[in-house]
Formats: structure tokens, C-alpha cells, sequence
């Protein structure tokens, strides 16, 4: 006799994950619909024990009560204490087990991480900072970096990680500049789709964030009120969003804790529910920032209490509180039951929680909770190494090299001098794990991270070293001794810059933020006298933002940029002050020459830039997009190819020859921008529209061709609506935002166009040998 072995329908992977949600949010009541809305922070047992709740968000709320009706997520179980991967997975592997065990459904958490700078655990590999993707200008690399982070987090038992990060840089004061890919949206939207390629590749959930505005804030202060209109929201701040999710495919969002124009985003109908899901189509989760549905109370003051708070985040879209369950908990049940909040929203969110369980497998039968080959889990390991050390290299920028002091002569006597001249944390961002969470000296960095003393000493003998300060602080008693290790040698490497932390523990990272951008501490003092001395000075900056770096600017031989380059950053470092590698980066911000002037980023209107009626210049010292090697390359035979009139639904294809002059191998960077001189509103003098990382062998060329849809031209008219407007313009090719090479003039030609979300975002680009007769 045949017996009937099919699982429930909401188990059978047979049906579409919506269709499984469907199933089963009827038989649910409303604690396990609840439950599965919040996550819970946990930390995992060095034992590989199982996980119990972090005490002081949990209250004191025991672990059999929380999940006795299911969980939604579980919170960062190795980023929260020092912990060996593989007992991590195991410890993880048995709460998975409890959780399953304790629910009616017997359904598992997802499980979320940090990934910004890689898997944020112990011994687990450093990866630059974002601002250090953006200065390498390659989405292929930064693809590869994420696709390896995906591995290894699914290899640990981790289904989702929170990056990355696509807020576009409007001040550098603010903190979490360093989590930025720069300030253009097309660079950030670009990197940040390649991310999300590399970590959905993987099987990982990835997270954009913070939806949007979050790096808008007034005087770059975290959380401070976001003064913006709908242009600046609609042409800078959202466009990376939007390539991020059509170019890349995340499943995940995160909501900015800022308000904008009065209205906290976690409870903004019009953008996390009308623009986010209804224009876009977006079919994934919102989660919520940390504490961020508490916020509307607590520090927004627009709920007066957590089950108001909870039926506003409902309501505007956010589907899952992180990081621990708070007023989706009992306030938001007892809202329900009161008759405040309806159950509606509840089932709403649960759907698309439990659709993603589904894509994930956490709702089949045969779903096992700990992973394969766990025994052989390393989260460190050769080939990440290789794409952070290959990574840092590519991010390194050469801003000045002023008589050639680049690269240090053999033999010559070197001074090394600086706070961060011998400081591993240096080359390590915010949320790098040994930063991020940190208190627990006992069990050490879990990993080699080299300063750029350590580098430098392996591959130049006899360096004389000197701190000289501080990275914050007041004392200069250590500058004589830096001055006189100066004095002693032919040239003076001077390491200045950051120390990443959260809330104040650092000079740069999340709640760090700047009242000026004058370098920390006494910084400035060292710098004056180093300089002082005469000896050439090549001024190394390690920092998390761009510094006003006063008469290192001009007085220093050699100025070289790192943004957080990683657990190999400093011998990253050490090859380009040597030659052993050719710098190749490009600044993804503008470093400012003033430290007053602000915000300013290169994407200003004429009025935004130097004028007769401002005594302030906000011009920088080093522009967007600028960076110098060892190479020399040449750049001519700028054209259009085709009719120079350009139709307003159209495209319009321009070229150029790059040509490697010079007598080693290298990479130039090839961008285009946009200038738009009349318009109906105003408009940046240039515009990034794309770019071209072109590595070169000595005496080799490369034409490199650009095939630009008009919809790259469009922008917020006056009516509120995306146009792309007939009229003249100019595609202008650059090595930077200040050093434009050519300037091809074109007609859009037609009737003004509006054009929506299905715009093409981005040109063809191609690279192509030249033809040498």
C-alpha cells in the first residue's frame, strides 16, 4: 500500500518560497508570528556549548523563555567575544538544535554577521576598509573579496552579513566616513553592487545600508538631523541604492537611524514601503538598524512608547528588529491585542521573513544545523590573504612624489616617524573585529598584522624609528626625538593619521566624528617640525577620512594615502615606498587643503566651488579621482565615434588611447565625466559617468571606449520628476575630477524625456589593445 510521505507545504521545497510562507503564517498564532520578527544578540560558547543571551540587552530574560516560541535572528554569535571558529560553529550548531527543538514549527534562526571589512571574528582576515574598495576603482576585485567573505561566513553557519555599505560621503567629519565607498554615486554604486555580487554568489544575504541619508548629517555629527531636499536625496544619496539592488541583487535592507526633514526613517512609509518596494520592486527584508525602532522613542521622540514605536516601524516597512527582540516583543503584542496595531502588518512582514527562511533552506526537511567539513573551518586563510594584500596594493594612492624622492633610493638612510608608524590598529578599520569589538587583550589579535615598521624593516636595513606623538593627546615631549631621527637621515617617512573606535575610543569609526579636519592631537605640531628640518619628508597618511594636512601639503617631497588597508596594509605600504610595487589608486574623496570650508565634495555646483563673493576656497588640494604612479602614460586620439548629435533616448560613444610611456608595468585609470553647462536646475560642474582600470605594460597602448546611454544624463528637474533634458553638453575624459585631459562636446538632441526606475545605469565599457602601424 502506498503511504503519503509529503512534508507540510510550508517544508516542501517543491513550492515557491512564497508560496510556503502562505502556508504556514495561518497555523501560527500571534507569539510565533511575533517571534520570528526580532533577533536575539547572542555570543557563542568557547566550548562549542551552544550560545546563551548577552546579558545586559536580554535583562535578564532566560534563554528557554525567548525562544519557546521560535526566533526570527540570532545576533552576531562570533562577533561579540573572542571565540575559535570551529567551536563557534558548534556552539552555534547546538542553539540552532535548542531553537528547533523549543518552536511548534521547529524552525531555525538566520543567523546575521558583520562583514564590512571581512567575517568580523576572531581569526578571521582583514580586509581594507571601503574607503580603501573605492580608492582601487575595481569592481572585479572587490566581487572576488565578497564572494570569499560569502564562503566563509556560510561555512561558519551564518546566512546573512550587514554590508555593505552605500552611503555616499557628503562630509568628511562625520565618523563612519571610513565605511564609505567615496563620494561619488556612480563609484559607490558600482563597488557596491559588485560587493553584493560577490556575497549573494556565495549564498549570503547581503544588507545595504543605512537606507538613506545616514552620512548626510549635519556638521557630520552620527545621528545629528539630516538637512536635505528631494534633489539631493533623489540625484546622490539613493542612485548607489538603486544600482546596488538591480546590479547586484541583495535581499536585505537596512534603515538609516537619521531623520530627514523631520521624519526618522524607520518609521518613512514613503521610502522604505513607496519607493523602496512599490518603484523599485524590491521583494527582500528590511531590517532594522541596531536599537533603531526604540529610537522613534527614545531619541526620535515620535512614539511615546514601544508598542507605538513598533506599530510605526511596521507600517513603514521594517520587517525584523536587530539586534535583540524589544518592541517586537511584548509591546507589540499587547499593542495588537489593544487594538492599536494591526495584525495585518504582522503577517505583512512574516511573509517576506519566512519567503527568505524558505530561499535559504531553513524551512526544509532535510536541514541540518551544522555545517560541512566544520572541523576544517579557517576564516583565515592563504587565498583571502592574497586578495587583501592584492587589494591594498591596488588601493595605495600616490597623491605627490615631488623629484622623484618615490621610490626610496637603495642605500639610503631612512628615518621612520610617526604614531602610526609602528601601530598594527592602524591598518585596521571600525568594524574590523579586533576594533569592533576589542576588551579582550588575553586572546590577542588572532592574527599577523604587521605595522609599516615591521614591513618597512623587512625590505630596507637600518631604518631609524621614532613615535614623535600620540595619535590624540596633547604631549610633544616625543617630537626632539623625531626631529633629531630626521635630521640623521637622507629621507623621513612620516606615518600620521587615525586609530579607529567606536563612540570615542578612536579618532575615526562610528560615534568618532571630527569638529574640524585638522590631523588629531598634536599631529600637526610633528608635522611643522619634521618638515622643518630640511631632510625630504614623505608624509604617509593611514587614516579613516581625508585630512587638511596644512604644510605637509606642499612642503613634503612625497605625500602617500591608505585608507584602513587591511591586515597587509603595511606591506602594501612598504612596496610602494620601495618600488616594489607601482601605485595604481585613485582618491575616492577629495582631500581638502583647509580644514574649514565645509561640507564640500567635488559634485558642487559653480557656487559651490571658488567665487568672488565667498573669502572662503574650498578647493582641494588633491581632487576626486587623483593618483600618481611610477609609470607615465600618455593620453591622446579623444573622439566621438559617430554623429556628435546625441539623441535623448539614445546613446553616444566617445573614445581614447592610453599608452604606457614609461619603463615598467602599470595601471591607469580612465574616467569620464559629465559636464552639463545650462540646465534647468543646477547641476555639479562634473559628474562621474564611468570609469576604466587599464594595467599596461611598458610601451603598450589601449583604446578605451565608453558607450553612454542618455539616461546617465538625467537628473531632478524642476517639476520633481527624472528628465534627461535636450541641450549641450560635454563628456570630459580625466585622470581626475581637476585634471581633465579632454572635453568632447554633444548635442542631446529631442524633446525633454522623463525617464524612470528601468533607466540604464551604467556604460558599456570597453578596453581594447591599440593598433600600432
Amino acid at each position: 500500500m502506498p503511504t503519503d510521505t509529503a512534508p507540510e507545504p510550508w517544508r516542501d521545497p517543491r513550492l515557491s518560497p512564497a508560496d510556503r510562507a502562505e502556508a504556514l503564517i495561518p497555523l501560527m498564532t500571534l507569539e510565533e508570528k511575533v517571534a520570528q520578527l526580532a533577533g536575539v544578540w547572542v555570543g557563542a560558547d568557547a566550548s562549542g556549548g551552544g550560545v546563551a543571551p548577552h546579558q545586559e540587552d536580554m535583562a535578564g530574560v532566560e534563554w528557554s523563555e525567548v525562544i519557546a516560541h521560535g526566533l526570527g535572528q540570532l545576533t552576531r554569535p562570533f562577533g561579540t567575544a573572542p571565540v575559535d571558529p570551529v567551536a563557534g560553529a558548534r556552539s552555534l550548531a547546538v542553539s540552532q538544535a535548542e531553537i528547533v527543538a523549543a518552536g511548534r514549527f521547529g524552525i531555525p534562526a538566520q543567523v546575521h554577521e558583520e562583514c564590512l571589512t571581512g567575517f568580523a571574528a576572531w581569526r578571521a582576515t582583514v580586509y581594507p576598509a571601503p574607503l580603501s574598495w573605492g580608492a582601487s576603482f575595481d569592481p572585479a576585485l572587490i566581487e572576488e573579496m565578497a564572494g570569499h567573505i560569502g564562503r566563509s561566513l556560510r561555512a561558519a553557519g551564518v546566512h546573512q552579513g550587514l554590508a555593505p555599505v552605500v552611503d555616499v560621503t557628503r562630509d568628511y567629519r562625520w565618523g563612519r566616513t571610513e565605511e564609505t565607498i567615496g563620494e561619488d554615486p556612480y563609484l559607490v554604486g558600482t563597488l557596491g553592487a559588485a560587493y553584493v555580487r560577490g556575497l549573494e554568489g556565495a549564498g549570503i544575504v547581503a544588507t545595504l545600508k543605512h537606507f538613506a541619508g545616514y552620512a548626510s548629517s549635519r556638521g557630520g555629527r552620527n545621528l545629528a538631523p539630516v538637512p536635505m531636499g528631494p534633489r539631493e536625496l533623489a540625484d546622490v544619496v539613493l542612485p548607489p541604492f538603486e544600482m546596488a539592488l538591480r546590479l547586484g541583487g541583495p535581499r536585505s535592507v537596512m534603515n538609516s537611524y537619521s531623520e530627514i526633514d523631520g521624519l526618522p526613517v524607520a518609521a518613512d512609509e514613503s521610502l522604505l514601503t513607496g519607493l523602496l518596494r512599490d518603484a523599485w520592486g524590491f521583494t527582500g527584508t528590511v531590517v532594522a538598524d541596531y536599537f533603531a525602532v526604540r529610537f522613534l522613542q527614545k531619541l526620535h521622540g515620535v512614539a511615546a512608547d514601544g508598542g507605538q514605536a513598533a506599530g510605526l516601524a511596521l507600517r513603514a516597512g521594517i520587517d525584523v528588529e536587530l539586534p535583540t527582540v524589544d518592541t517586537f516583543g511584548a509591546p507589540l503584542i499587547d499593542a495588537v491585542k489593544a487594538g492599536t496595531v494591526s495584525e495585518a502588518l504582522i503577517d505583512r512582514a512574516l511573509r517576506r521573513v519566512l519567503a527568505q527562511k524558505a530561499e535559504l533552506g531553513l524551512l526544509d526537511p532535510d536541514w541540518r544545523p551544522l555545517p560541512d567539513d566544520v572541523e576544517n573551518l579557517r576564516l583565515d586563510d592563504d587565498r583571502g590573504r592574497d586578495i587583501a594584500l592584492r587589494l591594498a596594493r591596488q588601493a595605495v594612492v600616490l597623491l605627490r612624489n615631488g623629484g622623484g624622492v618615490l621610490p626610496l633610493a637603495p642605500g639610503a638612510r631612512v628615518a621612520l616617524v610617526g604614531p602610526v608608524a609602528d601601530d598594527p590598529m592602524a591598518m585596521l578599520g571600525c568594524y574590523s573585529f579586533p576594533l569592533h569589538v576589542g576588551g579582550h587583550p588575553e586572546h590577542g589579535l588572532g592574527l599577523e598584522v604587521p605595522s609599516l615598521r615591521q614591513a618597512l624593516d623587512a625590505l630596507v636595513p637600518g631604518v631609524a624609528y621614532a613615535r614623535g606623538c600620540d595619535v590624540s593627546g596633547d604631549d610633544t615631549s616625543g617630537i626632539a626625538a623625531a626631529v633629531a631621527a630626521a635630521e640623521a637621515a637622507d629621507v623621513c617617512v612620516l606615518a600620521v593619521g587615525d586609530r579607529a573606535g567606536l563612540f570615542g575610543r578612536g579618532t575615526s569609526g562610528e560615534g568618532c566624528d571630527a569638529a574640524d579636519l585638522r590631523l588629531p592631537g598634536v599631529q600637526s605640531e610633528l608635522v611643522r617640525a619634521v618638515l622643518a628640518t630640511g631632510t625630504p619628508v614623505v608624509l604617509v597618511l593611514l587614516a579613516g577620512r581625508p585630512y587638511a594636512l596644512g604644510p605637509g601639503t606642499d612642503a613634503a617631497a612625497a605625500v602617500v594615502c591608505g585608507f584602513f588597508p587591511g591586515q597587509l596594509g603595511g606591506q602594501a605600504l612598504a612596496e610602494v615606498l620601495t618600488g616594489a610595487v607601482n601605485p595604481s589608486g585613485r582618491l575616492p574623496i577629495s582631500v581638502p587643503r583647509d580644514d574649514g570650508g565645509l561640507p564640500a565634495t567635488y559634485l558642487s555646483p559653480p557656487l559651490g566651488r571658488r567665487s568672488e563673493v565667498s573669502s572662503v576656497d574650498p578647493t582641494p588640494a588633491f581632487p576626486f579621482g587623483h593618483g600618481l604612479g611610477y609609470s607615465a602614460f600618455e593620453w591622446s586620439g579623444a573622439r566621438v565615434v559617430g554623429p556628435d548629435v546625441w539623441p535623448v533616448d539614445g546613446e553616444a560613444t566617445v573614445e581614447i588611447t592610453v599608452r604606457n610611456t614609461g619603463e615598467r608595468p602599470g595601471a591607469e585609470v580612465v574616467q569620464l565625466y559629465l559636464h552639463d553647462p545650462v540646465a534647468q536646475t543646477t547641476r555639479p560642474v562634473v559628474r562621474l559617468l564611468g570609469f576604466a582600470r587599464v594595467p599596461l605594460e611598458p610601451g603598450d597602448g589601449a583604446v578605451v571606449t565608453f558607450t553612454v546611454p542618455a539616461d546617465l544624463t538625467a537628473f531632478t528637474g524642476v517639476r520633481g520628476r527624472r528628465v534627461v533634458e535636450p541641450g549641450d553638453v560635454e563628456l570630459r575624459f580625466g585622470r581626475s575630477a581637476g585634471d581633465l585631459v579632454a572635453a568632447l562636446p554633444l548635442r542631446l538632441d529631442g524633446r525633454e524625456r522623463e525617464v524612470g526606475h528601468d533607466r540604464k545605469l551604467r556604460p558599456v565599457t570597453r578596453i581594447a589593445p591599440e593598433e600600432r602601424s
